[in-house]
């Protein structure tokens, strides 16, 4: 009876290793057919009979910019700047405020965050240099309560989290203080954000809305306020402490118009492009796929095998993709309505687009 069960057992298990290995072959298959793909290519096996798809990619060349709207099978559509989350990208404008922070001297990059926020004196925590960077130590994001809730009721992960539920968070998490290795954080940006409410004594949408709309110009780009004229955008209460690491929501004329203004590196984004760190994990799926994160500043990853500065984003609906060539003041901007897991993502032909327009040059 041992012997058969034995059997049954080894079976089982070498059928699921085999399967395994099959898995692991059909994937290194099909990275090697993305690898070899152009970006129409991608770009229109992502699009084929997908009936909900409205896709906008600007263009910023040779000082000029244009866009296009896409739908099912890649049709353009009448040119609209329809309102898309931009998840992620978000953090790019956070970084800006705490640039501007620092050189109006109300921060230093150096600092550890207990400088600006009421926490326990008998603990320690990461600089502004290692929030920026992804490097405090500081996990993707920590379980909250209001997730359980969130999750049954379909809505956003991080709607109903507050500032004082992360401050508690904070001051019971430990971290060692040094660089750590990189490790993507929307917690630590959403400290930043508490950061900034605390040296300006103003609350953060407040703060980005006004930064965005007065002193950049573009009227279109605000914290989200669930609303649009496209389905699905996540909803977020007021002051909920997650917004600095992915709220806002904008359309594709602004964000060309904020394309350009990394280009041309204006006020504080020349500095936000900044090396500050290399990154010591090396993800090998996205680099067979043409992404390369080498290097970062203040948020902006650098791709130094492309020459490419870039960030992405990305929602339960929604993704952004922005990334430029500084050497030949090219970029490019997608705004997609669909979901991150959707076929191909828009980082991975957005990387193919701007290569084939930088290699054209």
């Amino acid at each position: 009876m041992k012997k058969k069960v034995l059997k049954v057992l080894s079976g089982i298990i070498l059928i699921v290793i085999v399967g395994l290995i099959g898995f692991v072959v059909y994937i290194s298959i099909q990275m090697n057919k993305l690898r070899g793909m152009t970006f129409e290519e991608s770009f229109a096996y992502t699009l084929k009979d997908n009936k909900n798809a409205v896709v906008t990619i600007g263009i910023y060349k040779n000082g000029e910019s244009s866009y296009e709207v896409y739908g099912k099978d890649g049709q353009k559509l009448e040119k609209e700047p329809h309102v898309y989350e931009i998840g992620s990208l978000t953090k790019t404008m956070t970084a800006a405020l705490i640039a501007r922070a620092i050189n109006e001297g109300r921060i230093s990059l150096k600092a550890r965050i207990d400088e600006y926020l009421d926490l326990p004196k008998d603990k320690i925590y990461p600089t502004i240099h290692q929030l920026l960077t992804h490097t405090s130590g500081y996990k993707s994001y920590y379980y909250e309560l209001p997730m359980m809730g969130n999750f049954f009721m379909g809505r956003n992960s991080f709607f109903g989290i507050k500032d004082s539920m992360v401050l508690y968070k904070l001051s019971s998490k430990k971290v060692s203080g040094k660089k750590e290795r990189f490790e993507y954080s929307n917690f630590g940006y959403t400290v930043l954000g508490l950061v900034l409410e605390s040296v300006y004594s103003k609350e953060y949408t407040d703060l980005l809305n006004n930064y965005l709309n007065k002193d950049l110009g573009l009227a279109g780009t605000q914290v989200s306020e669930g609303k649009g004229d496209l389905k699905s955008y996540w909803n977020w209460q007021v002051g909920d402490a997650y917004i600095p690491a992915g709220g806002v929501i904008s359309n594709i004329e602004d964000m060309l118009s904020y394309l350009k203004m990394q280009i041309n590196e204006v006020g504080e984004f020349s500095q936000c492009h900044k090396v500050l760190e290399k990154i010591d994990t090396v993800n090998a799926q996205h680099q067979k796929m043409g992404i390369h994160t080498d290097e970062i500043g203040m948020a902006w990853i650098l791709d130094t095998y492309n020459g490419f500065v870039w960030h992405n984003g990305g929602t339960g609906g929604f993704q952004s993709y922005l990334a430029f060539h500084p050497q030949s003041k090219t970029g490019i901007v997608i705004l997609s309505n669909l979901s991150p897991k959707v076929r191909i993502p828009a980082t991975v032909y957005g990387v193919k687009l701007l290569q084939e327009l930088v290699s054209s040059k």
